[in-house]
């Protein structure tokens, strides 16, 4: 299940405050800025700090290399 692209337009990181990029394949949601990974479940993000997985920076570059091949929005 997809997210809304109007949803996606308003959706923030809830520390950084800064937009975040849809991965809809792996169902998360990537902040760049906070280094966070929240998952998407059943078509609704779980956006809760505390849940969030933190990645590495080589891991954000990795997948914002993926997002712009890909072609995704925010990147």
């Amino acid at each position: 299940m997809s997210l809304a692209p109007a949803l996606l337009d308003v959706l923030v990181c809830p520390k950084s405050k800064q937009p975040l990029i849809y991965f809809a394949a792996e169902a998360f949601l990537l902040c760049p800025a906070s280094r966070l990974k929240y998952r998407v479940e059943r078509g609704v993000p779980l956006l809760l700090v505390e849940e969030a997985a933190e990645v590495s920076p080589e891991e954000v570059d990795r997948l914002l290399k993926q997002a712009k091949d890909l072609g995704l929005p925010g990147v």
